[in-house]
């Protein structure tokens, strides 16, 4: 049997990686999609990757022109690997098998963005999860998701790194499925939840004068400390803004 055509939507370090399996398994994809401006990371190393297959950059793959030429390949899948666009109806519906999104989350849990944060604030299952992709927020049928522990040491931050290597091991495990056409499709019946990205700054101010449980300011502290100032808590004093992150070590 011919091994299915792909065509590949990548951004950030795990775009990238997961574009080294693909060749390492001898799958190159028949064209590229990546991010362009600021939201574009690893964008060009993917393109060294792959010299010799047409690219569309940011939103040009959902333009006259983009769709033109995914239609004309006819690919079987499109994979989507932390790529930051919507993909629309249009071009969902142009791949034979379907589109997948590997997605850092335990679905149906945290949905959307900022995924690692508000598993430790609400205290949600977390992992990584590669899904058929409709046209809802992560809505889509589970084809494998892999579940990993949040720790009472981790913040935001650390979760984030652990389950970056947990995307890559389950996307070692589907691409021999993915070639051989028979990713399982499993619906997702519990309601789980959903975040938008504006979400996060909804409760990053801290009340100084609130009363809360420890616990619940510890996982909120936890949560709101990332890898950037401007996703930490904040409080403020005397008209000055002060954030803050946390460490926890065992």
């Amino acid at each position: 049997m011919n091994r299915p055509s792909l065509v590949f939507a990548g951004n950030r370090k795990i775009g990238l990686e997961c574009l080294k399996l693909l060749l390492q398994s001898d799958w190159p994809p028949v064209a590229l999609i990546i991010a362009k401006g600021r939201s574009a990371e690893c964008a060009e190393e993917m393109k060294a990757l792959l010299p010799d297959v047409p690219v569309l950059e940011g939103a040009e793959f959902r333009s006259d022109r983009g769709l033109r030429l995914l239609r004309r390949l006819s690919p079987d899948y499109i994979l989507s690997v932390h790529f930051p666009y919507i993909i629309p109806p249009a071009v969902l519906q142009i791949p034979r098998i379907g589109v997948l999104n590997l997605h850092p989350a335990y679905l149906p849990y945290n949905r959307g963005w900022h995924t690692p944060s508000w598993a430790i604030i609400e205290g949600t299952p977390y992992g990584a999860t590669l899904h058929w992709v409709d046209e809802g927020i992560d809505t889509g049928d589970i084809a494998l998701r892999k579940e990993i522990p949040v720790l009472p040491s981790d913040t935001t931050h650390t979760l984030y790194q652990r389950v970056l290597r947990a995307e890559l091991d389950l996307f070692r495990e589907a691409i021999p499925l993915m070639m051989s056409r028979s990713l399982p499709k499993i619906p997702q019946t519990e309601k789980g939840t959903t975040h938008m990205k504006q979400d996060l700054a909804r409760i990053q101010r801290l009340d100084l004068h609130a009363s809360m449980k420890v616990i619940d300011v510890l996982n909120l502290l936890r949560g709101l400390t990332t890898n950037t100032w401007d996703e930490a808590a904040w409080f403020e004093v005397d008209g000055v803004k002060y954030r803050v992150r946390v460490e926890i070590r065992r």
